[in-house]
């Protein structure tokens, strides 16, 4: 059995991972990387993507990090399945497509500029029709139903709980070189307990003998979930308070429907003033129907909010609206009074959300919120580091406003979460591989793998090497 690390080590994005078994070659997920425009720009450019040798792939979750190179995939000569569960094939067909747009206007805006110097022109990494064609090969799975996907190789998903439809990967092999049995786990994003909207992630006990996990939160610990919504009662109040507006930018999928839920949680409290609320992004707006189409994944304490509140609907009550119109959107850089605006993209490398900030950034009464992972050389990462001026669509602002960083609206597992993870199995792994983290958290995961748990093979792999196991 070998596995190759094309994406995803040493950092977050670009998630995909190649498993040759059985003569068979399995990608899990096929991400984009993310970041800085001009260096995700090249690396997904950069050949990973190709398609006649694989058999087939699994899809942990929606997220672009781990779909967004998909349809590269199919139009480099992938035609196999693609499995993932029910509710990430819906999630991915509205990502996808979004994507496209997003791949095919950024390449029309770049190639004027070439086109007048002279230069070459680019293609978009993909288009529409390669998602249209790329989405016929999804199959929907449910979770916890075993699945053959060749002689000697079975798929299960079970509920990762980071997200709609994510999913922990489990594949149960006869290995026909060595005539062994055994069983390889890719984590994908394992989410957090008692988080509201998706269940708690699903434990592993049987054990593994491989094991391929995350490590996004491998060097910290988070906040209490209510600690976090009464952190964000405060922001919303003192933000009023001084007369401003609060801007989060959030991604579309998970941290926007999470934000939406607890700002509906405390306007029925009466916890925060009765101010407008401003969903501007058409993907989030696409995405939260896809949750109303899947309340087979909600938790308990959701199903018991739909009980009592009035509205009968997390993602939607009376002072929120949902911009769909460019015309919309910039309406909204004319507010004079306290508002909460919450736009695409998380890492504020694009998206309309640049606008709100180039708007709102030099006012010392407005509040960013940054409740998201940032990537290293992002403007998101800028403003966490606390840089006193930023450029913004290439001009300076002065950041005026106050920066507040709340990380316990995460999906991912901080340290300890992703200790138990491993802790839980009864049959702990021979291997381990640490992959979808920085250097840092990366290194103080594998760590407590070795000292807390005893395991002793944990490998960072490194980018495109190829390991036996």
């Amino acid at each position: 059995m070998k596995i190759t690390f094309n994406g995803a080590v040493h950092t977050v994005t670009g998630s995909q991972h190649l498993l040759e078994v059985n003569g068979k070659t399995i990608m899990l997920d096929c991400g984009m990387f993310q970041g800085k425009r001009k260096e995700s720009f090249e690396k997904n450019r950069s050949g990973f993507c190709k398609g006649e040798s694989v058999d087939c792939l699994i899809l942990s979750h929606a997220h672009i990090d781990h779909s967004g190179r998909i349809p590269c995939l199919v139009r480099n000569g992938f035609n196999g399945d693609i499995f993932c569960t029910s509710a990430t094939r819906d999630l991915s067909a509205v990502m996808l497509l979004d994507s496209a747009f997003i791949q095919e206007k950024d390449v029309e805006y770049v190639n004027r500029r070439r086109s007048k110097q002279g230069k070459n022109l680019f293609e978009p990494l993909y288009t529409k029709a390669d998602v249209a064609k790329a989405m016929d090969q999804f199959v929907g799975l449910s979770y916890n139903r075993p699945r053959q996907l060749f002689p000697g190789i079975s798929l299960t998903l079970v509920d990762a709980g980071h997200m709609l439809g994510s999913a922990h990967v489990i594949l149960d092999i006869d290995e026909q070189s060595s005539g062994q049995k055994r069983r390889l786990v890719f984590s994908g994003d394992i989410g957090r307990a008692d988080i509201p909207i998706i269940r708690d992630p699903v434990p592993i006990s049987d054990g593994a003998d491989i094991v391929i996990m995350e490590s996004t939160y491998g060097n910290r610990l988070h906040p209490a979930y209510p600690e976090s919504e009464k952190e964000l009662e405060r922001i919303v109040n003192e933000t009023v308070n001084r007369g401003g507006s609060l801007l989060i930018p959030a991604f579309a999928v998970g941290r926007t429907q999470q934000l939406v839920y607890a700002l509906h949680k405390l306007h029925s409290a009466r916890a925060i003033p009765d101010l407008p609320i401003f969903i501007d992004s058409p993907l989030a707006t696409r995405t939260t129907d896809v949750f109303r189409l899947h309340p087979e994944v909600y938790d308990a304490e959701i199903c018991e909010f739909l009980l009592t509140d009035d509205d009968k609907n997390p993602f939607g009550f009376g002072r929120l609206q949902y911009t769909q119109s460019v015309e919309q959107s910039k309406a909204l850089n004319g507010l004079k009074t306290p508002a909460v605006i919450i736009s695409s993209g998380g890492m504020l490398e694009g998206g309309r959300i640049l606008h709100h900030l180039r708007n709102r950034i030099e006012d010392p009464r407005n509040t960013i919120l940054l409740t998201s992972w940032q990537a290293p050389n992002t403007l998101g990462r800028r403003l966490v580091e606390n840089e006193k001026s930023v450029l913004i669509y290439g001009e300076e602002f002065q950041v005026r406003a106050k920066v507040e960083v709340l990380p316990g609206f995460s999906g991912h597992a901080d340290r300890d979460g992703l200790v138990n993870f491993v802790r839980v199995m009864n049959k702990k792994p021979h291997q381990t591989f640490i992959v979808h983290g920085e250097q840092a958290p990366s290194t103080s995961l594998a760590e407590a793998l070795r000292s807390e748990l005893g395991l002793e093979n944990v490998i960072i792999p490194d980018a495109m090497k190829t390991y036996e196991v």
